[in-house]
């Protein structure tokens, strides 16, 4: 037996909204369907979404976020701002919360890459600056 598990998002009343900025932001974004103010259906890097307009009863947070791995620092600086725009906020170490209170961490690469440098002492340097940052700047990773 072959199942699924995709997230499901609770939105307010914002999910129209949503679905016009992730297919805005997302190059490989994919509409299923959608009805406008009640509900839809889409995938984003492979992962499908589901997502209602449920009302005011419960509010996105931080213990559930959504990763993005990005290649390089032009991709990392494209995600943050495209999210973080309009409403948007930034966080700590890479995590940012979008208009609608969704939490993304905005990961390039090369932040594992340092982190787990088989130099201990280049790791700690990494994660020390890590633990700095808002938006993670690759150069300053290994600086």
């Amino acid at each position: 037996m072959t199942i699924t598990v995709a997230p499901f998002l609770w939105f307010d009343d914002n999910l129209d909204q949503a679905v016009a900025l992730y297919g805005r932001v997302f190059s490989d974004f994919k509409l299923i369907y959608h009805n406008p103010g009640l509900n839809a259906e889409f995938e984003i890097g492979g992962t499908h979404f589901m997502g209602n307009n449920f009302g005011p009863h419960y509010k996105f947070n931080e213990a559930v976020s959504f990763f993005v791995t990005c290649k390089d620092q032009a991709e990392v600086d494209y995600y943050w701002d495209a999210l973080t725009a309009d409403g948007g906020e930034p966080g700590r170490c890479g995590w940012l919360k979008d208009p609608f209170g969704i939490s993304w961490q905005i990961i390039p690469a090369a932040l594992g890459q340092a982190l787990s440098n088989p130099d201990r002492e280049a790791a700690a340097y990494a994660h020390k600056a890590m633990m700095g940052m808002s938006k993670i700047i690759v150069a300053d990773l290994t600086a």
